[in-house]
């Protein structure tokens, strides 16, 4: 199947490493130009470097802090002065802490909102004046499981998580007459950094291994294994292609069946 990427320019967020890099690779390798960013320069020249290797691809990579809104506005310009315009967005950042209601005060909560839910609603704001200009674009949210059923020790994740989806719904209505298309997906336990170190956090609690709980947690999902980056990122690249011209306010999980809840 031709997806229509060839060309089209593409940011991704959080991407020199795990599940952007992956979605900023699968990109890549439709022919899309790709923007990727986080705060790590020598991280985002190395994976830069592997991905323009790899596939041939025009990639560029700017740092960014999601945090803040000078470094929003500046990543999306960059964006559109190298590629001409932006056509697909893919909403991406690293999770907040986790923990427990109890364990957080004011400056955590304001944290997680800064990076979770309103640097999205920043890049948003940032591209929709390029794809206005398209006649459409493509918005995909990276969120979380918890989309569907909340996850224990995730208070923060849970909560702004949850707002991104509301978020997505609500634009999805708004933007439709502007042929933006937007959708969030939840991905489960999918084999990252970031999967690792929650991981490592239920082990230390519990006093066992890692790889414990790892077993633990696979036999709560039907495919009896953790997902990989690479096919988490293809359901990505589906929604955020021309191939998708009818799908939009939607919500995915990418969990191997491991969430029971509708």
């Amino acid at each position: 199947m031709d997806l229509g990427l060839k060309d089209k320019a593409v940011v991704v967020l959080a991407s020199s490493k795990g599940l952007g890099k992956a979605t900023a690779m699968r990109f890549a390798e439709e022919g899309a130009n790709v923007m990727i960013t986080s705060r790590d320069e020598a991280a985002l020249k190395a994976t830069a470097e592997e991905i323009r290797e790899k596939t041939g691809s025009k990639v560029e990579y700017k740092v960014c802090d999601i945090t803040k809104k000078e470094e929003i506005t500046s990543l999306v310009s960059a964006a559109a002065e190298t590629f001409g315009t932006i056509d697909v967005l893919v909403n991406n950042a690293g999770g907040p802490p986790a923990g427990n209601f109890d364990a957080f005060g004011d400056e955590e909560w304001e944290f997680a909102f800064q990076l979770t839910l309103l640097s999205l609603v920043r890049t948003v704001r940032e591209v929709l004046p390029h794809m206005r200009k398209n006649g459409g674009g493509r918005i995909i949210n990276i969120a979380s499981s918890s989309i569907k059923q909340p996850i224990d020790g995730l208070t923060l994740s849970n909560t702004f998580r949850a707002a991104i989806n509301g978020l997505s719904k609500s634009l999805s209505q708004e933007l439709g007459k502007d042929g933006i298309l937007i959708n969030t997906i939840g991905p489960g336990r999918i084999g990252t950094d970031r999967l690792q170190e929650l991981d490592g956090k239920i082990a230390e609690q519990r006093s066992i291994s890692q790889e414990q709980v790892k077993e633990e947690m696979v036999k709560n999902i039907p495919l009896g294994r953790y997902g990989t980056p690479e096919e988490f990122a293809k359901t990505i690249v589906y929604l955020g292609s021309e191939a998708n011209t009818y799908i939009t306010g939607q919500s995915f999980l990418i969990d191997g069946g491991m969430v029971k809840a509708l």
